[in-house]
């Protein structure tokens, strides 16, 4: 019998208890009981998850499961990395990138069935001044996206759509320099995006060919662009083709060293923004978290 925690975010999809309860009826009409022993818990502040992750992983826990979007998955990965303990998704968020990018359906009763026929791979996480991010992590135009979509009251793809629409007309370059492994690149940006997955969520793929298990990052510089060319970068954002547009260039990378003119403005870590002041540093660790996806073979 194999130990799993669901460890639930009360704001995410319908919130709280409601939430909870819906994950309890799932696992007693969907899970397989004969293979697991379930507990599940609702976190009570932020950061909250992964405190309770990482006591799960002392517990030798088999998985510990997020319940929720990706500052949920963020929570709970950050507490079982460097752990045998496996990180597991029920997608229940407003993007959902890292469980889309595994191929886990955002549909919660899907996603509880798949936990019965899955299996554990390694995967890699970077960091940013240390701090754990596991799809994307960006600076400039994303950042502020992501201020404003958490401060709006629409959530889902409306939500960032309605956002992105707000501030791609709106949002202001600024200059940037790059400096690591032969890379030494100064640029004025509309944004700058470390993926460590392909997508902020929703299907919108920032970094198309970003792997999750070749020990890189995909750092996707969006150059300052004329205001004509807007709808074309939505467009390439939805259909896995922005690596095509001329205004975008992508660096390959174990680690960078990130210097701006503007040191305090916003950046955002899996989607949620973050304030860091000064330089950043980004890197990669390797097979750093054990992750169930579905089983293969």
């Amino acid at each position: 019998m194999k130990n799993i925690a669901f460890i639930v975010n009360p704001i995410s999809g319908a919130g709280g208890t409601k939430t909870k309860n819906r994950v309890s009826k799932l696992i007693r009409e969907l899970l397989d009981l004969q293979q697991f022993s379930p507990t599940v818990i609702t976190t009570e502040y932020p950061g909250h998850g992964t405190l309770l992750a990482q006591q799960f992983a002392m517990q030798d826990y088999y998985a510990v499961i997020a319940v929720g979007g990706d500052g949920t998955v963020n929570e709970v990965a950050s507490g079982l990395v460097g752990t045998q303990t496996a990180l597991g998704i029920i997608p229940n968020g407003s993007g959902n990138g890292f469980a889309r990018h595994i191929d886990i359906s955002t549909r919660m009763n899907r996603a509880m069935e798949m936990l019965n026929n899955s299996e554990i791979i390694k995967v890699d996480y970077c960091t940013v001044n240390n701090i754990p991010f596991f799809t994307t992590c960006g600076i400039g135009f994303d950042a502020q996206v992501a201020h404003d979509f958490e401060a709006g009251s629409e959530r889902g793809l409306k939500g960032y759509l309605q956002s992105i629409t707000k501030d791609i007309f709106q949002y202001k370059v600024e200059d940037y320099h790059l400096i690591g492994k032969d890379i030494d690149v100064e640029t004025t940006a509309f944004l700058i995006n470390f993926a460590n997955a392909s997508q902020w969520g929703n299907d919108a793929y920032i970094a198309p060919k970003a792997s999750i298990q070749d020990g890189m990052m995909d750092i996707a510089i969006v150059n300052e662009m004329p205001l004509v060319k807007a709808p074309e970068f939505l467009w390439q954002l939805f259909t896995k083709t922005l690596d095509e547009n001329l205004h975008v260039n992508t660096i390959r990378a174990k680690e960078v060293h990130l210097k701006r003119n503007n040191t305090t403005s916003l950046i955002h870590i899996d989607g949620t923004p973050t304030q860091i002041d000064g330089d950043l540093h980004i890197s990669v660790v390797e097979d750093g978290l054990k992750v169930l996806v579905k089983k293969r073979f």
